[in-house]
């Protein structure tokens, strides 16, 4: 998920330095949104695999 986001980062990046600025903002949009369910998942599961096995 995170390949995704920096893809649209720099989808936005291309877009902006040609002038497509509609483009521009929502490619940035969008991996700005992948980016934060990335960060939120990574730390669920962190916190979900850190439980200790039952005994």
């Amino acid at each position: 998920m995170v390949r995704w986001a920096i893809g649209y980062f720099i989808v936005a990046l291309i877009a902006a330095l040609f002038g497509f600025g509609g483009i521009a903002g929502e490619a940035a949009w969008i991996g700005k949104v992948l980016l934060v369910v990335f960060l939120i998942l990574a730390v669920v599961s962190m916190v979900a695999g850190r439980r200790s096995p039952p005994a």
